[in-house]
Order: C-alpha cells, then sequence, then structure tokens
C-alpha cells in the first residue's frame, strides 16, 4: 500500500498521542471509582421487585434514609450492674457520632443477662464504611475488661462488603499485570515487547474507566465491585489476547516485508477480521445480559461491553503505532530478519510442539476426538454436585467480618434476626389481620408498626392492637399511615440470612396475599429471596440466547453451518465440564456452603464468549489456510501457526481472572476458578485437540454448505515441505493426497 512518508509518521504518532491523553485523563479516575459505585443489595433488584419497592417505602413512613446497625455488648456469665451502667453512659454519645441518627434504641438486655443490643440508625447518605468504622472504634473504648463488643446488622455487613471490595484498585491490578508480565516475558523473551502489550492493555483500561465513569455519574450505567472487578479482569485479559494475535501477524509480516508500514499493513489486514469477530462476540454475548432481570447483570452487560469495545480499539490502534515506532527492537533480542524463512508447517520436516500434535492428529483423528469428549463428558458429570441455589449473606465474604461473628453472637442472646426484620407493607384497615398472621406463623418472634407518636419510631403490635409505651392507661401510639398504608416489622426468630427465615418470609408471602393481594414483603431476607429467584430466572433465560447469538456470528464469519454448531457445541461441552470439576473442588477441597444462582451464568457467558474466541482465532486461519492448501492441510497449518499464540492468550486469560480471587469474596472466587479452570480446559484440550481432530476426521464438510465445501481450496501454493501422505476418506475425493 503506497502511502506518502508523512502520513506514514503522522497516523502512528498522533494515535500515540490521543492515547496518552486519554489515559492521563482516565487514569486518576481510578481512585474515584468509589463514588459512583454501590454494594447495596436490593440496587441489584429489578423495580419491580416487592423487596425493592419496600426498601423505597422504608424512607417515606420514617422521613430518613437510614441503615440499621446493631451494637452488641455480652460478657459470659452474665453483664453486671457496673456493666450496664457503663453501656447506657456510652449509649448516649451514640448520637453525636458522624453519619449516626439521633434515635439510637435504649439498651435491650437479653433473656440470658448475658448480653444487650443497641438499634443504631446509620446515614445511607454518609460515608458508610467510615460511619462504621468511627462506630466501631468509639465502642470499643472505655467498655468494662471482659466485655466483648461486635457492631452488625446491614449496615455492618455492607461496610464489611466494601472493605472486602477495597483490594480492587490496588491488588488486584497489581497481582493480574504481574502475572500477565511475567507469561508474556516467558513467551517471547524480549524486555520490550511485554511493555507495549501490557501497556496497551492499561491505556484500555483507563479509557473504559473514564467512560463508565460519567455513564454510572449520570445514571446510565450502575457499578458495583462486583461489575468493577470483572472491568479490570475483562480488559486486561481480551486487550492482552488481541495484542498477541496482532504480534504473532506482525512478526510473520516482518520476515516477508523490509519496512515497518508494509508490515503493519499486512498484520492488521491478516488480524482484523478474527479480532473483530471475536471481540464482537464478546460484546454481544455481554450484552444479552440486559435482558436479565436482576439490574446488577444488566449493569455487567453494557460496562463490561465498554471495556471489551476499547480493548479491540486499543489493539487495532495503539499496539499496531507503538510496534510500528518501535519496529523490530520490539522483539530484541530474537529480531525477526527480512527475507528469513517461516518455520516448517506440516510434514516430517516440521520441528516444534505444534507440528508434532499435527502429525499425531493426522494419524488417529477419530481417537482423539472421541476420547477428548469422552472425558469432557465425565468431568461434567460433577454438575450435578453444584449446590447454585443461593448462600447466606454472612457467607459471601471470605475474610475476617465483624458484622459475620457479631450476628453469631447475637444469634446465641436474642432471636437470630434481630435488627433485619421482614418488613411488611399493606392497607391500614387490614393491619390487625397482617398482625395475626405474623404472629400465628413459627418463625416470627415479635410484630411492631411504625407509629408517629412512639420515640423509638416503632410500637409493639399483639392481638390486642397497639400496644401502650408508657404506664398503664395511657393510650397507645398511633400508627404511621402513608397513601393508606402501615408498616410492620417483624422479628424473625432465626438469622435473617438463614434457609429457615428464607422459608418464613415465603410463607408470609404467601399468607398475606390472601389477606390482600396488594400486602407486599420486604426486608433483608425478601430481598435476598428476589436476588436467587431473579438469578435462576437469568440464567435459565440468558443462556440459550448466548447460544442462539453466538452461533449466527460463527455462521456468518465462517460462511457455514456445520463448523459453528460444532464449535458451540465444544464449548458448551467444556463448559459443563468445567463446571463439573468446580463444583467437586467447592465442595470437597475449598469447602464452600454453595453458590450464588448467578455464578453459573456469568461462567457461561465468559467462557462461552471468550472459548469462542480462541475457536475463532483457529479456525479463521484454518480456513485461511484451507483456501490455499484444502481443509486437511489447512487444519494442521493452521493448528501449527496458532499454537503458539492461542495458548499464550489461554494463559493469560487464565492468569488474569484467577487473580480476581485475591479478593475475598466468595462470588468472585468462584468465578476465578471456574473462568480460569474453564480457559485453560478449552485452550489444552478443545482448541489443541478436540476441534482439530474432530474438524481432520470430518474432512472438507466442515464447511458445508459454502462453496470451500465444495471446491476445498485452491491447492494453490503447496510447498514440498507439505507433501506428507494423507489417507483420503471415501467419498472426499476433492482432497488431494499431499498436502
Amino acid at each position: 500500500m503506497s502511502v506518502p512518508r508523512w502520513l506514514r509518521i503522522t497516523i502512528p504518532a498522533v494515535l500515540i498521542l490521543v492515547w496518552l491523553a486519554v489515559a492521563g485523563i482516565g487514569g486518576p479516575y481510578f481512585g474515584k471509582v468509589s463514588e459512583v459505585s454501590s454494594n447495596d443489595q436490593t440496587s441489584y433488584l429489578p423495580a419491580s421487585a416487592d423487596a425493592t419497592q419496600v426498601a423505597k417505602l422504608q424512607g417515606t413512613f420514617s422521613g430518613t434514609d437510614n441503615v440499621p446497625a446493631i451494637v452488641l455488648y455480652q460478657r459470659d456469665g452474665g453483664l453486671t450492674a457496673d456493666d450496664l451502667s457503663a453501656i447506657d453512659e456510652q449509649v448516649k454519645t451514640l448520637p453525636t457520632l458522624k453519619g449516626i441518627g439521633s434515635d439510637v434504641s435504649p439498651a435491650v438486655r437479653s433473656k440470658d443477662k448475658e448480653a444487650v443490643e443497641v438499634f443504631v440508625p446509620v446515614d445511607n447518605n454518609s460515608d458508610l464504611t467510615d460511619t462504621i468504622a468511627g462506630l466501631r472504634a468509639h465502642v470499643t473504648q472505655n467498655v468494662p475488661d471482659g466485655v466483648t463488643v461486635y457492631v452488625t446488622g446491614p449496615a455492618g455487613y455492607t461496610a464489611d462488603l466494601v472493605d472486602a471490595f477495597g483490594g480492587i484498585d490496588g491488588i488486584l491490578l497489581a497481582v493480574a499485570l504481574a502475572a500477565v508480565f511475567l507469561i508474556l516475558v516467558v513467551v517471547y523473551r524480549s524486555p520490550l515487547l511485554p511493555v507495549l502489550v501490557l501497556a496497551t492493555s492499561m491505556f484500555a483500561l483507563c479509557a473504559s474507566i473514564l467512560t463508565v465513569w460519567w455513564l454510572a455519574k449520570d445514571g446510565i450505567v450502575q457499578l458495583n465491585g462486583q461489575v468493577q472487578g470483572i472491568l479490570f479482569i475483562l480488559v486486561i485479559g481480551a486487550a492482552t489476547d488481541y495484542s498477541l494475535l496482532y504480534t504473532s501477524r506482525y512478526r510473520e509480516a516482518l520476515r516477508d516485508t523490509e519496512r515497518g508500514w508494509g508490515a503493519t499493513w499486512a498484520a492488521l489486514k491478516g488480524s482484523f477480521e478474527p479480532i473483530l469477530a471475536s471481540g464482537g462476540t464478546v460484546i454481544v454475548g455481554l450484552l444479552c445480559l440486559l435482558f436479565s432481570d436482576l439490574n446488577s447483570n444488566k449493569a455487567l452487560g453494557p460496562v463490561a461491553a465498554i471495556g471489551i469495545g476499547f480493548s479491540l480499539l486499543a489493539a487495532l490502534t495503539l499496539l499496531p503505532s507503538l510496534l510500528l515506532a518501535c519496529g523490530r527492537a520490539a522483539f530484541w533480542p530474537l529480531r525477526p530478519r527480512f527475507g528469513s524463512a517461516h518455520p516448517e508447517l506440516t510434514g516430517d520436516k516440521a520441528r516444534g510442539l505444534w507440528p508434532r500434535i499435527g502429525r499425531g492428529i493426522s494419524r488417529r483423528p477419530r481417537t482423539i476426538w472421541v476420547v477428548c469428549t469422552l472425558v469432557l463428558l465425565a468431568a461434567a458429570v460433577g454438575v450435578l454436585q453444584l449446590k447454585a441455589s443461593g448462600v447466606a449473606q454472612s457467607d459471601l465474604i471470605l475474610s475476617q467480618s465483624e458484622a459475620r461473628d457479631g450476628q453469631t453472637a447475637l444469634g446465641h442472646h436474642f432471636p437470630g434476626g434481630s435488627g433485619s426484620p421482614a418488613v411488611v407493607v399493606g392497607p391500614k384497615d387490614d393491619l390487625q389481620n397482617m398482625t395475626d398472621a405474623l404472629l400465628d406463623n413459627d418463625g416470627i418472634s415479635a410484630v411492631a408498626v411504625l407509629a408517629t407518636d412512639s420515640p423509638s419510631g416503632t410500637a409493639p403490635v399483639t392481638r390486642d392492637g397497639i400496644q401502650p409505651l408508657g404506664r398503664p392507661g395511657t393510650p397507645p401510639p398511633d400508627a404511621t399511615v402513608v397513601n393508606g398504608d402501615v408498616m410492620l416489622q417483624a422479628t424473625l426468630k432465626k438469622a435473617a440470612d438463614s434457609t429457615a427465615a428464607e422459608n418464613t418470609v415465603r410463607q408470609l408471602r404467601t399468607t398475606l396475599s390472601g389477606i390482600d393481594n396488594h400486602i407486599i414483603v420486604g426486608g433483608v431476607t425478601a430481598t435476598a429471596i428476589d436476588s436467587n429467584d431473579a438469578s435462576i430466572h437469568d440464567r435459565n433465560t440468558i443462556i440459550p440466547i448466548v447460544l442462539v447469538v453466538i452461533l449466527v456470528i460463527l455462521m456468518l464469519l465462517l460462511r457455514a453451518v456445520l463448523a459453528p454448531v460444532l464449535l458451540v457445541l465444544s464449548v458448551v461441552v467444556s463448559f459443563a465440564a468445567s463446571l463439573g470439576v468446580a463444583a467437586l473442588v467447592f465442595n470437597h477441597i475449598f469447602g464452600f456452603p454453595g453458590a450464588d444462582p448467578a455464578v453459573p451464568l456469568y461462567g457461561f457467558v465468559f467462557l462461552v464468549a471468550l472459548g469462542i474466541d480462541y475457536n475463532i482465532f483457529l479456525m479463521t486461519r484454518v480456513r485461511e489456510e484451507s483456501l490455499l492448501h484444502g481443509t486437511r492441510s489447512g487444519i494442521l497449518r493452521g493448528l501449527a501457526v496458532t499454537g503458539g499464540v492461542i495458548t499464550s492468550a489461554g494463559l493469560v486469560l487464565a492468569a488474569t481472572f484467577a487473580a480476581l480471587s485475591v479478593i475475598p469474596i466468595l462470588f468472585l472466587v468462584q468465578i476465578a476458578f471456574i473462568v480460569a479452570f474453564g480457559v485453560l480446559l478449552d485452550t489444552i484440550v478443545v482448541r489443541s485437540l478436540l476441534i482439530p481432530a474432530l474438524s481432520y476426521d470430518i474432512g472438507r464438510a466442515i464447511w458445508w454448505p459454502s462453496r470451500l465445501w465444495k471446491t476445498d481450496g485452491g491447492h494453490r501454493g503447496h510447498h514440498a515441505s507439505d507433501a506428507v501422505p494423507d489417507a483420503v476418506p471415501d467419498g472426499d475425493t476433492a482432497q488431494p493426497q499431499f498436502r
């Protein structure tokens, strides 16, 4: 391609400067993500969920936007009079703390006399993490020796969850980048090339963070710690993968082209289609999450798609510009020389791992793909042991959690659901009927109604109605009424995140709907129920959509039907095997209590979309080679030329996803294992053995019904090194006797 010299210098220079500017602007936003991020579980739910509606109404009824925290004081053997006096004095000071509301409850003593609990309202508009940290520091001071203090409840759990996500900006990035850099150094044995590839990934991440931050700021997308962590990993892994494919093509082109511009243009022509198709497949797969009921899933779709988009853009603009500027020096000390011979790809003279694998496949293709399939199916049996129906909130955090320990201690002295009641909203006229239905349930220990004149904001309700708060004869306070509705709080006997509490809330919803179908039940337990139900719906809806969309994309890319169907089936079997192995590891090695229903969905979206990536890299090159050398020769040549780069890309992606495990959140650790293991399985078994062997066994029919199926390529440009005898199955007369 004839391009003026000044333009050959200007274009890459401008591209590099533009990316530098984007990185310079976007870099500081890494430290500002928390400003537009929320880890409130109800924000994950759709607006139509009962728990979401109740959460919105709670602020309306109370007139505040508070989240309850529980301060638990306990002493084994019983609290003394001096203990109680010191606790009462400390409780009086709590409203003076930053972010704490004025209506702190009095200390409530347990029946066993060993503990007291204090309900503390935390302003949801404050920095909740700092508020809880200040509260914890305050209550641990000036308490009598031997008294143990915990801060737990919904506010405590949220603060611990935010702290667990705190390593995303630093630790996660550091571990992921270090792992990728080490792999690249080993693969390329070059000090400069890994730096250029990682710079491409980081610049893409800066652009992604900058874009996502402003979209979240304007309320267009929703951001939370889970989405943020996955975005970081996806961008680093995907941008590196696309960069490796381009780099491989550029190195090939430098052998045939003397000048860097010609090599750049040749590399772009050779890599543009597979990179664009791979990235497009991942983007479309991620956007299928928009069909989700869960807001957290909907949030991940566009946010991650933006990240993949910038990964594509950086790999096709920034990296070519950097490599063009550095020239052959980028590969030092193993610089590709102009005019040097390409390595032999097939035949007895071909050396290296991938030609040897190709020769093995050509000898026993059917044996290889059948054995690989049986192994994958055997591993997939483990799916039957997968427990993905949801986990308790207390099990989400794998690191130390004061809120979790405090909830356990709270359950020893008070009803397990203290501080996290089931919240019921219904017509005022049905107040007594609702109360009776709640008290009839064995899972409820007490019922209170939000009351206008009550100092604590609530008043107990019994079968005799709202109870007076003062001395006998004092009239009971009036229930707070909003649009004809009242709000009840039902204290659960069991911990709010327990299976027993979930069963109680489900029973209440059934019973109360019989009174009035407008009665809704919310609270912490209801939020978990609605989240799990929505996740199961998403899993059953989105997985088929992703499969159909990816299948259509592959058919358009490969101009065939059979090959795309087989590729999709292979990735599905690989995913099932990964999930089966993960279930066994989670249950019998890590001892995890279970998994969120969204874990299989996320694992599927990432593994199918990303697993198809490598098959696209392989099969687009196989098709290119088949057009020149025939199908079977094209398969072996495509495997030999892409084997190293695709395996390197798989190792990089597995390492980046494995880095997610440094964040002590159960969901992320499970996703990290499933995707990392699945990518390695797909790279080593499916793409290296199963697909090439199956395609080789089928022969030219793999391209049915395209033109290539009829002609099997032009058989042009055969080299002597390709002349390896090839047995031709009956009916495949167009297959040459020598490749």
